[in-house]
């Protein structure tokens, strides 16, 4: 009975005991890969009512429901993202996660209709800057000014990566902005949690 009763307990605590990815986990994560149905973006300018856009494929099936961004030449805005998964029962905003592991993630805004750290579109009408920072400096793109420069229409991509540490050293640097702008986003460490499109208007 005392050999059953060992046997027993070493079973117990092989399967309690954390497996092999757990110990030293270089992803920064020890939960499962987040789902995200929802990114919207919030303009809000110096004066007047916010202009939210919202890309949504809330059963997560590849069909997204996608608002257009219309904004007016000359004017500047305070820009927030945030991002939601929706599959979830209440509705999980995603955001806080990313705000708390801010050193290993950053937004990208990129594609016709935007210049910026990570865009260098000739004749965009919007131009991007980061309103925000991790700890070390480097830029997080949960807050942005989006400036109207000109009037015309593109596309704007926005993408959130995920750069976990490796070896317990952090791969977000300063530079990646112009890594993307260079290389384009497979020049990133880590892997993409979501890229959107949306089409933007400047009038």
């Amino acid at each position: 009975m005392k050999r059953i009763a060992l046997i027993f307990s070493a079973v117990l605590f092989l399967a309690s005991a954390p497996g092999c990815g757990d110990v030293g986990d270089d992803h920064g994560h020890n939960h499962e890969h987040e789902v995200f149905t929802t990114v919207t973006l919030t303009f809000t300018p110096a004066t007047g009512d916010p202009i939210v856009a919202t890309w949504k494929d809330p059963e997560n099936d590849g069909s997204p429901v996608i608002d257009p961004i219309n904004l007016v030449n000359g004017e500047t805005y305070e820009v927030a993202v945030t991002f939601f998964n929706e599959l979830e029962l209440p509705v999980e905003e995603v955001t806080p996660e990313i705000r708390d592991e801010d050193d290993e993630h950053q937004v990208f805004f990129f594609g016709t209709a935007v210049s910026g750290p990570a865009s260098d579109a000739a004749d965009a009408p919007l131009e991007q800057a980061y309103d925000d920072a991790d700890d070390n400096g480097f830029p997080i793109g949960l807050a942005n000014t989006f400036s109207a420069v000109a009037v015309g229409n593109g596309t704007m991509t926005v993408v959130l990566r995920h750069m976990p540490t490796v070896n317990g050293e952090t791969v977000k640097t300063a530079a990646l902005a112009d890594d993307v702008k260079s290389g384009g986003v497979t020049a990133l460490p880590g892997a993409t949690d979501i890229t959107v499109d949306f089409d933007v208007t400047v009038e």
